[in-house]
C-alpha cells in the first residue's frame, strides 16, 4: 500500500486508481492501523457526533470560562441575528455561531474534537454541522468529508507541527481553515483538484498569522478567531468550485508555510512574550488572573 505524503503524490494515486481523496485516504489509514475501513468510518463518526454535542451545549449556555475572558459571544450573536439577519444569509449566521460555541466550549474545559487543535476546533464542526443541517447530508457523506479533512490535514503535517508553538497560529487555524474550505468542496460535488487547491487557497491567505494568547490561554484572541477563518474556509471554497487557481503549487505552499513558521520570532509563537499578549490591557489581564488564583 503506498502511503502518500504530499498533495502531488495524493493526487496521482487518486487518479491512477479512479479514487476520491476519502477512499484514498481512508485506505491508507486502514492498513497503517491495521484494522478495517468500516471501523475506521465508525470512528470517524464518533468524532462527528461529538462535534455535535459540542456545539449544542456551547450553543445553549452563555457560561464564561474560569479566566473569565471568554464565553457569552456565542449567546450575543445568537440574539443579534434573531432581529438583524445576516447580509449574507443562515448559512452564514450557523457557521459563526457553530464556530463561536466549540470554542467557547473549549475555553470552559468542555469536550471538543481538536480538528487538528483545540484552539481551531470550532473551524471544522462549523462547516460540518452547518452543511449536515441545511443541506441534508447523509451520514456516509459527512464521514467522507471529515476524512478529506483529515488527509490534508496530515499531508500538511508531514512538513509542519499543526502547533501555534510550532509554527505560530497559521498551523492551527490556517490549516483548520484549508481542512475547512477541502471538506466543503468535497460535500458541494468538487473534483480531487478542486478539494486540494481550495485547501491552498485557505492556506495561502493566512501565511504569516501569529499565535499570541493573552495569559497563556487559548481564549483571546483565539475563540474569535474560529468564526473569521470558518468564513475564509467558504471563500476559499466558492474560488475552488469557479475553477480559481493557487498560481504556487499545493505542496510550495505548504513548504512556505513551514518556512514562514522556522522564521517566525518565538515571541509570536504561542509564548505570550509578544503580540496582543503583551498589550497594555493583556499585561492588566495577567495581574488579576494572578491576584484571583
Amino acid at each position: 500500500m503506498i502511503i502518500t505524503e504530499t498533495f502531488e503524490e495524493l493526487l496521482f494515486e487518486c487518479s491512477k486508481n479512479k479514487l476520491c481523496i476519502y477512499e484514498q485516504a481512508q485506505a491508507e489509514e486502514a492498513f497503517v492501523q491495521d484494522f478495517t475501513v468500516e471501523h475506521l468510518r465508525n470512528m470517524v463518526y464518533v468524532n462527528i457526533s461529538a462535534m455535535k454535542e459540542c456545539i449544542e451545549n456551547g450553543v445553549k449556555t452563555g457560561e464564561l470560562s474560569k479566566s473569565g475572558l471568554s464565553g457569552g459571544d456565542c449567546k450575543k450573536l445568537q440574539s443579534y441575528f434573531k432581529n438583524n439577519p445576516a447580509l449574507f444569509g443562515k448559512f452564514f449566521e450557523k457557521i459563526t455561531i457553530y464556530a463561536l460555541a466549540s470554542a467557547e466550549e473549549n475555553a470552559r474545559m468542555g469536550k471538543i474534537v481538536a480538528c487538528p487543535t483545540a484552539g481551531s476546533c470550532g473551524i471544522v464542526p462549523a462547516v460540518l454541522i452547518t452543511m449536515s443541517e441545511e443541506e441534508n447530508i447523509s451520514k456516509d457523506n459527512l464521514v467522507n468529508g471529515l476524512i478529506t479533512a483529515g488527509k490534508i490535514g496530515q499531508v500538511i503535517s508531514n512538513k509542519v507541527r499543526l502547533a501555534g508553538a510550532a509554527a505560530g497560529c497559521q498551523a492551527e487555524c490556517g490549516v483548520a481553515a484549508g481542512m475547512s474550505a477541502g471538506l466543503l468542496t468535497y460535500l458541494r460535488g468538487g473534483s480531487n483538484e478542486k478539494i486540494v487547491n481550495a485547501a491552498i487557497l485557505a492556506i495561502k491567505n493566512i501565511l504569516g498569522l501569529t499565535c499570541d494568547p493573552v495569559c497563556g490561554l487559548v481564549e483571546v484572541p483565539c475563540v474569535k478567531r474560529n468564526p473569521f477563518l470558518a468564513i475564509h474556509a467558504v471563500t476559499a471554497s466558492e474560488m475552488a468550485l469557479a475553477g480559481i487557481e493557487s498560481k504556487i503549487p499545493p505542496d510550495e505552499v505548504v513548504d512556505v508555510l513551514a518556512r514562514t513558521g522556522s522564521l517566525m520570532s518565538p515571541v509570536l509563537k504561542e509564548t505570550s512574550l509578544g503580540g496582543l499578549a503583551k498589550t497594555k490591557t493583556a499585561i492588566e489581564f495577567e495581574k488579576q488572573l494572578a491576584d484571583r488564583l
